[in-house]
């Protein structure tokens, strides 16, 4: 006996076996893997995972864009979380748009967790270019992606400043939007995420760039919020620059416990000063934003909000 105990002690020290209960697998599906949505994720999962010391274990999985993570909700059966825009959850639920061939019934199981980084619309151009409003795009090629919020959302503004047909829209992948740019291929970028953005930074590394700024009455027609992006954020951007923005959540499913959805919730936000040194779009969270979320807190997240005495909606209560 006392053979088997010292045998015991040594797997644990030598091997740092954890002697709790096994670990609760979590999948996290974000983004595209060039996105800044996905260095969010990476960043939750790591936070969770120290934060729990291993209890939750989150994996990561790359995503084709927030309409993919909404409609996995159909087959996903175990401790599924994912984000996207409110907004798309209830189209889901209304069966509308990209969800209208779907059983609305099967996204009534969504629930909200905690909100991060909206997503902020960047129009790129070249420094050197005579583009300075998104007038000035008539007659230019703008790349805006592919299948992504900010290729659809681009394409509409086009439409809605009257630039539909004048302005050559190339529907190909991010990835290579700053190499083209800088090689003049392209005389912008359109892209979506959360500020900094991870590739305007590339782009401001690698030639000097202008951020289109919009008017008040751009911003009304889009029937977005308007957020402004400081001076100096980027690299040779030397002010303010007035554009749109869309809130960003975390959800999972009532598939998921509600001591997972608490131990979730409640890591993330015991880590956020942490998440805040590691990039500074986590700054912009706050428990007020909450306020965005239009379906109800999963049960285990609203007992972390109660405790800490979080002023919660009614509405997702």
């Amino acid at each position: 006996m006392k053979i088997s105990k010292i045998l015991l002690i040594f797997i644990v020290v030598v091997f740092g076996y954890n002697l709790q209960a096994s670990s609760t697998r979590v999948t996290l599906k974000a983004a595209k893997s060039t996105s800044s949505y996905y260095q969010m994720a990476v960043q939750i999962g790591e936070n969770i995972n120290k934060k729990t010391n291993g209890k939750i274990s989150v994996t990561i999985e790359e995503s084709q864009g927030s309409v993919q993570n909404v409609k996995e909700v159909k087959k996903r059966k175990g401790n599924y979380i994912f984000t996207t825009p409110p907004v798309l959850i209830k189209l889901a639920l209304a069966k509308k748009a990209m969800f209208k061939k779907d059983n609305p019934d099967v996204y009534k199981k969504i629930r909200s967790l905690f909100p991060i980084p909206f997503l902020t619309m960047h129009i790129v151009v070249r420094a050197d270019s005579d583009i300075n409003s998104y007038a000035d795009l008539a007659g230019k090629t703008l790349l805006i992606g592919k299948g992504s919020f900010g290729a659809k959302e681009a394409a509409k503004y086009m439409k809605l400043f009257g630039l539909k047909g004048k302005v050559k829209l190339i529907n190909a992948e991010l990835s290579g939007a700053v190499a083209a740019l800088k090689n003049g291929q392209i005389d912008g970028f359109a892209t979506a995420g959360s500020y900094p953005a991870p590739n305007v930074i590339e782009a401001a590394a690698s030639t000097k760039i202008k951020l289109l700024s919009m008017s008040d009455e751009e911003v009304k027609k889009t029937k977005r919020n308007k957020l402004i992006i400081p001076a100096g954020t980027y690299p040779g951007i030397n002010k303010n620059i007035v554009t749109t923005t869309l809130p960003v959540g975390v959800y999972t499913t009532t598939n998921m416990s509600n001591q997972t959805a608490y131990e979730i919730t409640k890591a993330f936000w015991e880590s956020k000063k942490n998440l805040e040194k590691q990039s500074v779009w986590w700054k912009a969270v706050t428990i007020k934003n909450l306020n965005m979320f239009n379906v109800k807190l999963h049960k285990g997240a609203l007992k972390y909000y109660n405790e800490i005495k979080a002023n919660i909606p009614a509405k997702i209560k």
